[in-house]
C-alpha cells in the first residue's frame, strides 16, 4: 500500500534548466538540454565584426572552436546588458551543429520545473519576445521566461545580415 502512494511521487519528473538575469529587470530559464556550459570571459577576447546585426557581439575562441556572441538583451528587444563591464556572463548553447555563446547580466545556477508550471506565452505578447519563448513560470516575487533554444538560434534576425 505504501508502494501506491510514492509511486504517483515517482514518476513525476522534473526539468532542469539554467537560471540566469537577461538584464536588470528580466529573468529568464533555459533547458539544460540544450546548455553546453556557463562561463565568464574577459571582454578583451571577443572580436568584433563589423557589419553585423547590433545583437551580434563578435566572436569567441572557446577549445579551439568558434563561437558567435550575442547580447540575448538586445536579440529580444530589451535593454542591453551593460557594455562598460571588464567581463561577460555567458551561458553557450547548442542547437544541433550550431554553438551560440549568449550574453546575460548573470548566471544564478540549476533549477526544477514541472513541465506543468509553464504557462502560455500569449500573455507576454506585448513584449514582442513570443517567437523566442516558450512560456513562463510565476515564482514568489518574479516571473521567468522559458526561454526556446531552437528559436534563438534560427532567428531572423541572426541570419538576415
Amino acid at each position: 500500500m505504501d508502494t501506491q502512494i510514492l509511486a504517483p511521487q515517482l514518476n513525476q519528473v522534473s526539468d532542469i534548466y539554467v537560471r540566469f538575469q537577461i538584464n536588470l529587470h528580466t529573468y529568464a530559464v533555459l533547458s539544460m538540454e540544450y546548455v553546453q556550459e556557463v562561463i565568464i570571459v574577459p571582454v578583451r577576447r571577443i572580436t568584433p565584426m563589423p557589419n553585423m546585426p547590433e545583437c551580434v557581439m563578435g566572436l569567441l575562441n572557446r577549445r579551439n572552436r568558434v563561437l558567435w556572441v550575442i547580447d540575448l538583451a538586445q536579440l529580444l528587444n530589451l535593454q542591453p546588458v551593460d557594455t562598460n563591464v571588464q567581463q561577460y556572463h555567458m551561458v553557450v548553447i547548442r542547437v544541433g551543429p550550431v554553438p551560440l555563446a549568449l550574453v546575460v547580466q548573470e548566471a544564478k545556477g540549476v533549477t526544477r520545473f514541472m513541465p506543468n508550471c509553464i504557462q502560455s506565452p500569449v500573455e507576454l505578447d506585448a513584449l514582442n519576445i513570443t517567437p523566442y519563448i516558450n512560456g513562463y513560470i510565476l515564482q514568489e516575487q518574479e516571473t521567468l521566461l522559458v526561454m526556446n533554444a531552437e528559436a534563438i538560434v534560427n532567428s531572423p534576425i541572426l541570419h538576415n545580415y
